[in-house]
């Protein structure tokens, strides 16, 4: 992976959806160019979707939070999860049992954009509530592609 490789990554986690047109321009390549680096970068599993995966990011700037969202109707509050899948720095949404209806895992890069999605979800229409719980340190990380230290290589 070279520099133009890494801006190519840092915009992309700024902005996923960025065209290869805009994209060429911020990095000085053709959009040709620019559309083999991604497909090249995706191959070698440093993309995956809209999630920018690089070696060394488990402690990254990356701000993680529990969003616990009560709704006014369980039982017809599809809407809530449609807006919610929507959402790119949703990682884990489920639908829960007793007091909560929704736990919502969000991975953003900034405090601020926890902080605006927050707000979009507390006034999105069906829901009552919300709490909201900023991820401090990360303890055990089990998720797909994540090892531990103690994990054979």
């Amino acid at each position: 992976m070279d520099a133009i490789d890494e801006k190519i990554l840092a915009a992309l986690t700024r902005n996923g959806r960025i065209s290869h047109s805009e994209l060429a321009g911020k990095v000085l390549l053709s959009r040709n160019a620019v559309r083999q680096r991604i497909e090249r970068l995706e191959r070698q599993g440093h993309i995956a979707g809209y999630t920018i995966v690089r070696a060394g990011d488990d402690t990254g700037d990356v701000v993680s939070a529990l969003v616990l969202v009560y709704r006014q109707d369980r039982m017809r509050g599809g809407d809530v999860l449609a807006a919610l899948k929507r959402i790119p720095e949703v990682v884990i949404c489920e639908i829960l049992s007793g007091d909560f209806d929704i736990m919502v895992r969000l991975e953003a890069a900034s405090l601020e954009r926890v902080r605006v999605i927050w707000e979009d979800i507390a006034q999105m229409p069906g829901v009552r509530d919300t709490v909201t719980a900023l991820t401090l340190s990360s303890v055990v990380n089990r998720r797909r592609g994540a090892r531990s230290s103690t994990e054979p290589g």
